[in-house]
């Protein structure tokens, strides 16, 4: 019993004293972050020179990596955290800001790129030159393009705008300008969610849990401004694929208990894709909802503690961390990536979901609760949500921790010491930690309508073309995959058109005829003259297993037949 009551002791004041870190650190680099986040913004921040006003430059790092662009996602992340800041009253002082994102979004969605014009494509473009002109190089694995998380960024950040504005009589912008920008990316993501995207990272070309997942919210948030502007035309189309989404989005949760980021890539799947998406998508009006993965849900905080843990024995700098103290966590647990760190932003992002849910947990932190539900005046509730913010606390004393003496924060800090890695003053970083210090301090952004959804009995795949190019016919292909299996073991197929169900972890094709040990074949009406991506999975008592990248890939005819024969990768 002694040693009980000295272990609670010494648990209390290490929280304390943790605590009362972390509220330091937060004091003294919030500022920072802020001054150093609108130094990124052109065209008067003194590290973005050459910027165009209201383009957020990703960081000012010219040479490995130069990150002298500005991203549609980053931008508008960035500029969701201001937009924030204005309404909810945080800081006045930022509408010139918000003024001149909305002028340059308007210019940059018109500008041609390698992803086509506005009409066909373009708005998929991940990035551009800061001067407001399309980057017609390549990068990334291997171009990178599209990215289909910017539109609907960009469109959730000027949504909340417009909320505001009609909420201070100002329906005309809203109407005039803010309208036409937004139902651009409105319209852009309802016809073409389905199709194969680039993830958040740049580098796995399938469908995204971080994509899916706030294309869903940009189209709640667009129905609501649609029908309040008198704008109802879109109504129901909008809503029809936001239902889409809302039941595409179930099917990326792994029976492992945990989210899988992407349908393709090959890897485990734990990612900070899908603690990001929790906290890009956290409505405090839907409470604790799985469906959308709100911060408190069940599976949501089961996905994070899998994440977390993902991490703590590759990194050097996680070593002797009890598991229930925060550790500095990374993109994925497979990342190569500058040596594949740990980021500011991710940890920073295990904090922000912790504040935002901060309910009861696992019995990890505290020890001996029975399951149950507490009511908020009882002392188990008050002991358990002390437990989640400490624990919270603990992944923000990392940042602190690897933070350098003068307040910058880089994309990444060293596995090995935690010394800074990458792109300095990411500005991604920064909105990270104002984020999660606006969280920890009780900031509830506005409602996006997550509350009282319900789940599609049947998923459709709808939307709008299936991409690859091509005429109006179809032809069909027969696949002829040799791979070994076991008894009870299957082979699906799946790819990006409708009719492979545009990489659907739920709605693949099975193969349905002539199975055997040894190989499966099917035939497929798929569009007549278009490339078309795709790869084969393994299904076994529950467990998936995609083939390893890249992705497979044909050219289909512009009539008859046509066989592909492949052997499992």
């Amino acid at each position: 019993m002694r040693l009980s009551r000295y272990s609670a002791l010494l648990w209390v004041s290490l929280a304390w004293a943790q605590s009362s870190t972390v509220d330091s650190y937060l004091a003294s680099e919030s500022p920072i972050a802020k001054a150093n986040l609108l130094a990124n913004i052109g065209p008067s921040g003194s590290k973005s020179q050459g910027a165009r006003a209201g383009v957020v430059i990703a960081s000012p790092s010219t040479t490995n990596p130069n990150y002298l662009f500005t991203w549609t996602r980053d931008s508008s992340l960035v500029f969701q955290a201001i937009i924030d800041q204005f309404t909810l009253g945080l800081d006045t002082t930022l509408r010139p800001q918000i003024d001149n994102f909305v002028a340059a979004q308007k210019i940059i969605q018109q500008v041609s790129n390698p992803s086509g014009s506005v009409s066909s494509g373009g708005l998929g473009e991940p990035k551009f030159n800061i001067d407001e002109t399309a980057f017609t190089g390549a990068w990334g694995h291997p171009l990178s393009r599209p990215q289909r998380d910017g539109p609907a960024l960009r469109s959730n950040a000027l949504i909340t705008w417009a909320n505001y504005l009609l909420a201070h009589n100002n329906a005309s912008y809203v109407t005039g300008t803010l309208w036409p920008i937004i139902k651009l990316d409105l319209d852009y993501v309802s016809s073409s969610w389905n199709q194969s995207t680039f993830d958040l990272w740049e580098e796995v070309s399938s469908s995204s849990f971080f994509t899916t997942a706030v294309q869903h919210r940009s189209l709640r948030q667009g129905i609501a401004l649609a029908n309040a502007i008198g704008q109802t035309s879109v109504v129901s189309g909008y809503t029809t694929q936001a239902n889409n989404l809302l039941c595409f989005l179930q099917s990326y949760w792994n029976t492992a208990g945990y989210m899988t980021a992407n349908t393709g890539g090959g890897r485990s799947g734990k990612d900070a894709n899908t603690v990001l998406t929790s906290i890009h998508t956290f409505d405090a009006a839907a409470g604790c909802d799985a469906a959308t993965f709100q911060p408190c849900s069940d599976r949501a905080l089961a996905n994070l503690l899998t994440y977390v843990n993902a991490f703590r024995s590759i990194y050097t700098v996680n070593a002797g961390i009890p598991n229930n103290v925060g550790a500095a966590t990374g993109r994925y647990p497979e990342d190569s990536y500058m040596g594949g760190n740990p980021w500011y932003l991710t940890t920073l992002a295990v904090a922000e979901q912790l504040y935002d849910a901060l309910i009861p947990f696992f019995s990890v932190f505290s020890p001996g609760v029975a399951t149950g539900t507490y009511a908020s005046t009882t002392a188990t509730f008050s002991t358990l949500t002390t437990a989640i913010k400490n624990y919270a606390d603990s992944f923000v004393a990392v940042v602190a921790k690897f933070t350098p003496s003068g307040g910058g924060l880089a994309e990444q800090y060293s596995r090995s010491n935690g010394v800074p890695v990458s792109a300095v003053d990411l500005t991604w970083s920064y909105a990270a930690l104002l984020t999660a210090n606006g969280a920890r301090s009780g900031v509830v952004p506005a409602s996006w309508g997550a509350s009282g959804l319900t789940v599609p009995s049947t998923c459709s795949s709808g939307g709008g073309s299936s991409g690859g190019g091509g005429g109006g016919g179809t032809v069909a292909v027969t696949f002829n995959v040799q791979a070994t299996t076991v008894f009870g073991e299957n082979i699906f197929l799946t790819g990006s058109v409708d009719a492979l169900t545009n990489w659907s972890p739920i709605m693949q094709s099975h193969f349905p005829r002539r199975h055997t040990r040894f190989g499966a074949v099917m035939t497929v009406n798929v569009p007549a003259s278009s490339s078309i991506q795709y790869k084969y999975i393994r299904k076994f008592n529950g467990a998936v297993t995609w083939e390893s990248d890249p992705n497979m890939q044909i050219n289909t005819p512009a009539s008859g037949n046509f066989i592909e024969n492949d052997t499992w990768r």
